[in-house]
This record gives C-alpha cells, sequence and structure tokens, in this order.
C-alpha cells in the first residue's frame, strides 16, 4: 500500500503563488507516475498536473504555463508550484499516484486532500 500525504494549502490572493508538496511511503517501489487532481464546489475532479519517473509533465490546459510539477525520486516527493493563481484555481487539490499508469488512465492511490482558495 502507498500513502500520499499533501501540504502546502491555504489562502492566497489573486496574482499570488504557493507550493504543494505530497510525500510518498509505504511501498513506494516503481510508482511510475504521480500528480495532482484538483475539484471545486460543484464540479467533477480534474487532473491538474503529472510527472512520471523518467520526468515526462503533463498539464492541463487552464494551468499551463503558471503552474509546475517537479519530482523528486530520492525523497519520493512530488511538488506543484502554482503562480499566477485566480480565484477559479479554488478548489480542494488531491495528491495522486500509480505504479503503471499516467494519471489520466488510472490512479491507484490518492492523499486526502488540501485546500487551495485564492480571493479576488
Amino acid at each position: 500500500q502507498v500513502q500520499l500525504v499533501e501540504s502546502g494549502g491555504g489562502l492566497v490572493q489573486a496574482g499570488g503563488s504557493l507550493r504543494l508538496s505530497c510525500a510518498a511511503s509505504g511501498s513506494i517501489i516503481d510508482i511510475y507516475a504521480m500528480g495532482w487532481y484538483r475539484q471545486a464546489p460543484g464540479k467533477q475532479r480534474e487532473l491538474v498536473a503529472d510527472i512520471t519517473s523518467g520526468g515526462t509533465t503533463n498539464y492541463a490546459d487552464s494551468v499551463e504555463g503558471r503552474f509546475t510539477i517537479s519530482r523528486d525520486n530520492a525523497k519520493n516527493t512530488v511538488y506543484l508550484q502554482m503562480n499566477s493563481l485566480k480565484p477559479e484555481d479554488t478548489a480542494v487539490y488531491y495528491c495522486a499516484a500509480d505504479k503503471v499508469f499516467r494519471l489520466r488512465v488510472r490512479v491507484s492511490y490518492w492523499g486526502q486532500g488540501t485546500q487551495v482558495t485564492v480571493s479576488s
């Protein structure tokens, strides 16, 4: 089993920045993809970004150019640097991981979520 623990959420003004972190523990050998989903009130959960163990990244169109995902394989940690935040980025952000597939295909492990609120 894999446990994912997020940190770094909070309240920020529009135009500001936040950095989310997610540390993996447990049966972490061979985690292939790690990344972030988000869910705003009344909306479906959506993929924000993911990164493979080799460093290949993928971003949602809505965050491309503003968010940067990175991964420290030695620390089993994935980061999401969020810049130029907008009120529409307000959501609960969930860390996600899978040992075989990219996260748009399958997520086997979820974190508990961290709230990000962007005020206008």
